[in-house]
């Protein structure tokens, strides 16, 4: 596998400690916002997000001096995800390969939501995401492309919005949810 440095794993590196003990509670402390955050939205709190992770309030404070430090850093973690993702899909068939990582984007898009309420898409992080999802997404669409199981009209930008565009609304269940995708995709896919 590839490693192909994205703009988003830069940010994630500066920001997360090097010393074990440190390192631990920070990743403790991202994946109990990014819970906390899929349950309550962008108001849940610093005080449960530091007691699901098993710390104290001191220690999300040092490792997150503000709360849009703290969202900044579970989005760009999110991000990261995806794009390595997208380099372990690559493997696969290319309409597998492009439908899996689009299926982890349709989960990413859920912690998105909550963060996107509290940051606005001019910051520093939004633009290095965007980028980093671009360059990620991008040769699994052209590689589905080449062979010819997916339209050529269309960009990875176009996908990503239909994409996010379906995750934006409000389905019964999650099963009804990815048959509106399934039906959607079923427009993107060529052969059948």
């Amino acid at each position: 596998m590839t490693v192909v440095p994205f703009p988003v794993s830069e940010i994630v590196a500066a920001r997360r400690p090097h010393r074990k003990d440190a390192a631990r509670n920070y990743d403790a402390l991202i994946a109990a916002a990014r819970e906390a955050f899929a349950e309550k939205g962008a108001e849940a709190s610093l005080e449960d997000v530091a007691r699901r992770a098993g710390v104290g309030i001191g220690t999300l404070y040092r490792n997150f001096p503000t709360r849009r430090d703290l969202f900044e850093s579970v989005y760009a973690d999110e991000v990261n995800t995806l794009c390595r993702a997208a380099l372990e899909l690559a493997e696969l068939d290319p309409w597998q390969a492009l439908t899996s990582w689009l299926d982890r984007f349709t989960g990413y898009m859920v912690t998105k939501r909550a963060v996107r309420e509290a940051l606005n898409d001019e910051s520093e992080i939004f633009s290095a995401c965007r980028d980093s999802m671009y360059s990620a997404g991008g040769p699994l669409l052209e590689r589905a492309q080449k062979a010819g199981v997916v339209r050529t009209d269309m960009e990875i930008g176009d996908l990503l919005r239909m994409v996010s565009g379906i995750t934006a609304t409000a389905f019964d269940d999650e099963a009804q949810r990815d048959r509106v995708m399934s039906i959607a995709l079923d427009g993107v896919r060529t052969v059948r």
